[in-house]
């Protein structure tokens, strides 16, 4: 059963999940986040103020180089800003530039052709829609500060 209906429909499902899961788990987080400064606390014990999850000081920079990938299968980041970007599921943004249609034009960089191929592997002639929500995987890059000390190094074949 894979009509186009259906296809929309588990979409629609998946979206409304990610979008509602934080108030029908945890309202008391949500609502206490609109009110004021939250603390919560990490996996290892330090405090997390979570009452703006940029920072102060965090700056996301207009087309900035590029930054390298911390482990192999990490999405691209973004490198330039998004705020006001409009993703739905009747239009998307981020296509206006790196569509393959658009890239050589706007000197952007394409979407990756595993963009469009199904959870079966079967090709489509336009980006797949579990695909189509680009930040569910890809971030702008920024200065942002950890928000818990840690050791991470980056994988040692991309050293």
């Amino acid at each position: 059963m894979n009509t186009p209906i259906f296809q929309s429909a588990r979409l629609l499902a998946a979206t409304l999940a990610v979008c509602l899961a934080p108030t029908l788990f945890a309202p008391q987080a949500v609502q206490a986040a609109t009110e004021g400064p939250v603390k919560l606390q990490s996996l290892r014990g330090a405090e997390i103020d979570a009452s703006d999850p940029e920072g102060e000081g965090t700056r996301y920079g207009r087309d900035q180089p590029v930054l390298p990938r911390d482990f192999v299968q990490q999405p691209p980041l973004i490198p330039h800003a998004i705020r006001g970007y409009t993703i739905t599921k009747n239009f998307n943004k981020c296509l206006d530039c790196h569509s393959w249609s658009r890239a050589k034009e706007t000197g952007a960089t394409k979407i990756s052709v595993t963009h469009f191929k199904t959870r079966e592997g079967e090709e489509l002639s336009s980006v797949s829609p579990r695909r189509y929500f680009c930040v569910q995987c890809h971030v702008p890059q920024s200065d942002a500060k950890p928000l818990v000390g840690n050791t991470f190094k980056p994988g040692s074949g991309l050293r």
